[in-house]
């Protein structure tokens, strides 16, 4: 493949959480002598680290990694002002290479790179604030009634269990007197870049039990000393998090200890099915079983960069 023909490519890996995509993310860069994109949505989080499953010190010295824990938890970052960094990123990085990697489990982020991000004006921060604390003091079902009021179209169309969801079109709704439905679907800057997406999944079963055998682990290596040194911070956004949550309930006196750590489980199971649904839509993403040969992969790849 002679890389001075080629046109500017980023190959996205994404499915459920668990499934194996930093390993192929990793073999791909490799092959193809690339960097990786990070587009975990916590990950960017230096203070996270066991409870987002970030690549080990191997994985992370094997190639170069980009929006790995560059970030701390008191910093207000959203999707928009990361859209804008790995477009940044991925220009100064395809003057080197003309093939990039992306990964990562979270789809409005997916998104916002390989497509663009519907614009929404500045809101007023305390409006986050005050819903967060809503949401803690009085349930979920307050703010999904709010919602329903003030945004009938965008209450039918999200997913209406995501506190992270169910807030900020909340938050949007308020700040502007405006539906959020209302500043949806408008034109998108065109990429410089052709897009290669390739999922990885698995049987239901099977992811179930990649889940909770990470959670498990993740338990060993000290996510419960991860968490209650982030415990007097859990109103912050970022900290609106599986695995975190649970553990906050915990500390409380709230959850026992074997509860919260099954409660961590069953949320993950439902995060990775709402991942499969919001990748699922994309009739582009070529679909792979998790423990098909990464040559089979590279071949199809190959393939599609020559035809572009």
């Amino acid at each position: 493949m002679n890389s001075t023909s080629l046109k500017n490519t980023l190959i996205t890996i994404v499915g459920p959480t668990a499934i194996g995509k930093t390993a192929l993310s990793i073999q791909l860069a490799n092959h193809f002598h690339a960097d990786i994109i990070s587009c975990d949505s916590r990950q960017f989080y230096k203070e996270m680290s066991i409870g987002t499953a970030v690549p080990n010190k191997e994985e992370l010295a094997a190639v170069k990694h980009h929006f790995i824990q560059n970030r701390s938890v008191f910093e207000d970052y959203n999707v928009g002002a990361f859209e804008r960094d790995a477009l940044q990123t991925l220009d100064q990085l395809f003057l080197k290479n003309p093939i990039q990697i992306m990964v990562g489990g979270s789809g409005l982020y997916v998104d916002a790179v390989l497509k663009g991000l519907d614009y929404f004006p500045e809101v007023d921060t305390k409006i986050r604030t005050e819903l967060n604390l809503q949401l803690e003091k009085e349930g979920i079902k307050k703010l999904q009634e709010k919602l329903k009021k003030l945004d009938l179209e965008t209450y039918n169309t999200i997913t209406i269990d995501n506190p992270q969801r169910l807030i900020r079109a909340l938050e949007i709704c308020i700040g502007t007197g405006i539906p959020y439905s209302t500043f949806k679907n408008k034109p998108k800057t065109p990429r410089n870049f052709n897009s290669i997406k390739i999922g990885l999944n698995a049987d239901r079963d099977i992811i179930y039990s990649r889940i909770n055998q990470r959670v498990d682990i993740m338990i060993e290596n000290g996510l419960l000393e991860e968490a209650n040194k982030l415990h007097q911070y859990k109103n912050l956004n970022s900290l609106q998090t599986v695995g975190y949550r649970e553990l906050f309930s915990f500390f409380e006196g709230v959850f026992t200890k074997e509860f919260a750590i099954s409660e961590i489980k069953k949320n993950t199971r439902r995060f990775a099915k709402r991942q499969l649904t919001w990748f699922k839509k994309d009739t582009e993403t070529l679909w792979y079983d998790f423990q098909t040969e990464k040559n089979e992969i590279i071949t199809k790849i190959s393939d599609k960069i020559n035809s572009f």
